[in-house]
């Protein structure tokens, strides 16, 4: 297998596993802020990015009608989510090259940084084994967050 078959491979992966978990927070949505699951999935699709779906989760979490060890699971939760979700957006927004052969991969990252008195952007890092480990690992942490979610949902009550 080339390296641009294991990258294609692996970031499709990273996507699926993140795109099913982070739907997940639907049913947090839901549960905390004592919704049915259609207005949780309305309010849920109204937010456009991750960063918001989440932040809004920690907020209904720190309520003070949320028992504190709901509290405490969600926000562990949502903790490892946002972790995971540095790795997820780097390859989900940045540009990838291989060589002709496909052996070689490199990616490029689509955000402005800016310096003191300069500005940088487009950062060049090797796509190799290491990091191949690198996202098949942020994927099993992924599935174990699902698990975690699906865990509050139960134990709470939660709509389904």
């Amino acid at each position: 297998m080339t390296r641009l078959q294991d990258v294609l491979l692996v970031v499709g992966q990273l996507n699926y596993t993140w795109t099913n978990t982070e739907s997940l927070l639907i049913y947090l949505i839901a549960g905390l802020a004592k919704v049915d699951k259609e207005t949780a999935i309305i309010i849920f699709l109204t937010l456009n990015t991750t960063r918001a779906r989440i932040e809004l989760v920690e907020r209904l979490a720190k309520m003070k009608k949320t028992p504190a060890d709901c509290r405490k699971a969600v926000l562990a939760v949502t903790e490892q989510l946002n972790k995971q979700a540095k790795l997820r957006n780097k390859y989900s927004h940045c540009i990838y090259s291989f060589d002709e052969t496909g052996t070689e991969a490199t990616t490029q990252l689509m955000r402005i940084a800016d310096g003191k008195d300069a500005v940088r952007y487009g950062k060049i890092e090797k796509l190799d084994d290491a990091e191949i480990k690198r996202i098949r690992a942020s994927i099993d942490a992924i599935t174990k967050i699902n698990t975690g979610v699906w865990a509050i949902v139960d134990d709470y009550g939660f709509p389904k």
